[in-house]
């Protein structure tokens, strides 16, 4: 690991004709263990965690405040130091158990913190609902040559500070881990303890409560495993030929509405919730603006917190993954050229398969298979637009913006909050130039 790293990238600013360079100074990575000794040994992963074993980048933006940002550095690192006791896990490593499956070797090494600082003011990064992922990518702590997620540390922190005296954290955390909701629950709980706070309820970290049944029982076709043909050679070849671009798009509560309206108008379906209603309208738009093949078949892949719906329920602090995969796969014929209440039913039954049985089925499933979901002729979309990320406060105020660099893989299309606006929706994602041209005709609609 080299001191003193420099990182440049480009950034457009849509106000000026003027062409930005981002450059961040990065000082020689270190390691920060818990404040105290904590466990040793391996720590099981579910194969809830299994799944979705990728590292998920965000950044949270701090303006300035009266509290000078001169502390910083070492009350994030101090902190975390503390928080790391009850979220030991964070500061081990990966690595293969006797299995062949992910397990979390409890070494206490680490986890890594970067101390940066920027040659610019914090407005310089600009929008990053609208991210451009080689310049927020500066923002967090890659680590160098690493190959596979088993180099890659669970927990690496990037704290770069801005001469207008504002800040941003970057984190790189590994989803198997934990969800959006313990991600969120293991941030905040270290800004509070930034803030000299103590949490009453540690997390609850056995994870064994959801392993494999005996014997194995799979009840359910899983067909989010399901490999696609792929009849769409266009689309794919739009990826190789074309530039990936990245765009957000806003969906007021007004907009939201509408869609919700056109998705009942036909009498077809007695309720229709938000999310049903934009996961059926985007799926239907992204399968037409990537001209697929009217006979291919396409799935849709969400998450459905599994939390409440297990019997018993996992416990409220559950440190891991409580979500699963749930499906709905048709032909792109079916999916166009019916009314949007067709598609709004296929999300509703895909809702409605994830029970308690369907849950343990999918542990059991991976068990017998070792299958990873397949994302041929797939959108996976994750829902982030309940997750309190705008509340995170480690002594500076809660942050001006937060939100991913950028998305784990092409497929994959994320549902935001509009900063503090519950009610509506930023829906991000990113496709090939044509197809995007496309897709933007089709929000218009």
């Amino acid at each position: 690991m080299v001191s003193g790293n420099t990182d440049g990238s480009q950034m457009g600013n849509s106000c000026e004709e003027e062409t930005y360079i981002l450059r961040v100074h990065k000082k020689e990575p270190t390691l920060v263990q818990p404040a105290i000794e904590t466990k040793n040994g391996l720590y099981y992963l579910s194969n809830l965690d299994q799944n979705i074993a990728v590292t998920v980048q965000t950044i949270y933006c701090f303006k300035s405040q009266d509290r000078s940002n001169e502390q910083v550095f070492d009350t994030l690192r101090e902190s975390l130091s503390k928080v790391l006791v009850d979220f030991y896990p964070l500061a081990c490593r990966l690595t293969i158990s006797t299995e062949g499956k992910l397990i979390v070797d409890c070494t206490g090494e680490g986890a890594v913190f970067v101390e940066a600082e920027a040659e610019c003011n914090l407005g310089t990064i600009g929008d990053i609902t609208k991210p451009d992922p080689s310049m927020l990518g500066t923002l967090v702590y890659n680590i160098p040559g690493a190959k596979n997620i088993l180099e890659i540390p669970p927990l690496v922190a990037q704290v770069t500070k801005f001469k207008c005296g504002g800040f941003v954290l970057g984190l790189a955390m590994n989803h198997c881990m934990f969800d959006g909701i313990g991600a969120m629950e293991f941030v905040n709980s270290w800004a509070e303890t930034a803030r000299g706070k103590t949490r009453l309820i540690p997390p609850f970290s056995d994870r064994t409560i959801l392993k494999p049944r005996d014997p194995l029982s799979v009840n359910f076709p899983h067909n989010e495993f399901t490999e696609l043909d792929d009849l769409s050679n266009s689309s794919t070849n739009l990826y190789q030929e074309e530039a990936l671009l990245y765009q957000s798009f806003h969906f007021s509560q007004e907009r939201l509405n509408d869609i919700k309206t056109v998705a009942m108008q036909d009498g077809t379906l007695e309720k229709c919730t938000t999310f049903e209603a934009l996961a059926a309208f985007v799926w239907r738009a992204r399968s037409d603006a990537l001209g697929f093949d009217q006979n291919q078949r396409t799935k849709l892949l969400f998450a459905v917190d599994g939390r409440s719906r297990l019997k018993p329920p996992l416990p409220k602090q559950y440190f891991g993954n409580g979500i699963v995969l749930t499906n709905s796969i048709c032909k792109v014929s079916e999916l166009l050229r019916n009314p949007l209440s067709y598609a709004v039913g296929l999300v509703q039954q895909a809702i409605k398969m994830v029970t308690d049985d369907y849950i343990r089925s999918a542990v059991d499933y991976f068990e017998m298979t070792r299958l990873r979901p397949s994302l041929a002729s797939t959108l996976l979309i994750t829902t982030w637009s309940r997750l309190d990320f705008h509340s995170t406060d480690f002594g500076w105020g809660e942050p001006l913006q937060s939100g991913p660099v950028t998305l784990p893989e092409k497929e994959v299309t994320l549902f935001l909050s509009n900063g503090k606006e519950k009610k509506s929706v930023n829906v991000l994602l990113g496709l090939p130039s044509s197809a995007m041209e496309r897709f933007k005709e089709l929000m218009e609609i």
